[in-house]
């Protein structure tokens, strides 16, 4: 990495899973939170205001859920890579993402290293969030 960090923006409806994935994330050297979303609606709104690497998508909340917020976030800032985070692993849910075109997806439970490398992976530059190998157990 150059000297720049990657900029992450989390979107989650549970407090904790968000307070958990923040410092996670900003206990790394080369990520930044610049955001934190409760909803599908403030998400949209914060990575069209902030721009992202990445944002982080609880799959399940308020708002229209994460699929909803993933169709908007790629229409309008198709740069900012988009990892799913669900406490579900039904093919369905993974499914609707992959629809939208992401392609990386996390189940909640797995290590924090994890978590921190497939921020990386869907924040490389020229990645995009487009598709990309897919990290979902049992799919």
């Amino acid at each position: 990495m150059t000297g720049r960090k990657l900029r992450v923006v989390i979107s989650d409806d549970d407090p904790m899973i968000r307070d958990a994935l923040r410092e996670v994330l900003e206990a790394e050297p080369d990520l930044e939170v610049v955001a934190v979303a409760r909803d599908a609606d403030e998400a949209i709104e914060l990575v069209e205001r902030h721009s992202p690497a990445v944002v982080v998508l609880d799959v399940r909340m308020p708002g229209g859920g994460g699929g909803r917020a993933a169709r908007e976030i790629r229409l309008r800032s198709p740069d900012t890579g988009i990892l799913a985070l669900s406490a579900f692993t039904d093919r369905e849910t993974f499914r609707e993402f992959e629809s939208v075109g992401v392609r990386e997806h996390l189940v909640k439970g797995v290590s924090n290293s994890d978590i921190v490398a497939a921020v990386r992976r869907v924040g490389r530059p020229g990645r995009g969030g487009h598709p990309s190998a897919s990290s979902h157990p049992g799919a």
